[in-house]
């Protein structure tokens, strides 16, 4: 199983940033590298909310279908994909420090199909990539937030 873990502290109450990480209907106006989010749910994002994210990858639009899978409002979010024979599931974690949130994240990649079993020794080369579009997305989601206030 291969991960990436990643940790900010965002200059705005947790439930600002607890919103702008959960309202997938308007991520692509927060963040570059989403080009746009199809929502397949109705109504505010709760367990079992599913949407689609069109986003830019190796120079490639890709699309993935995504489900929260864990919500508890102001604390967690959990979301998670299944693509190219993998089970993807990325937690978020909120604590408020003051007026500030620290914001925990956790991708997981687990294969489920024997190819992605052959070919997740070389998984780690992925890894790069989805710490820095972690980081991007976290830098552009912060500075977001801390204009609200």
């Amino acid at each position: 199983m291969s991960e990436v873990i990643y940790s900010q502290r965002f200059n705005a109450p947790i439930d600002v940033v607890f919103e702008a990480f959960s309202d997938f209907s308007t991520a692509a106006e927060r963040i570059d590298g989403i080009v746009a989010v199809e929502m397949l749910t109705d109504g505010p994002t709760r367990l079992g909310t599913r949407f689609k994210e069109t986003r830019v990858m190796f120079g490639r639009e890709a699309i993935e279908e995504m489900e929260v899978t864990e919500f508890e409002k102001n604390r967690r979010l959990t979301v998670s994909a299944d693509s190219c024979g993998s089970h993807f599931a990325t937690i978020f974690q909120f604590q408020a420090v003051g007026d500030q949130t620290d914001v925990n994240v956790e991708m997981h990649m687990k294969p489920v199909t024997w190819f992605a079993w052959l070919m997740s020794p070389i998984g780690f080369l992925m890894k790069g990539t989805m710490t820095k579009m972690i980081v991007a997305d976290f830098d552009q989601t912060k500075a977001w937030c801390e204009k609200q206030e």
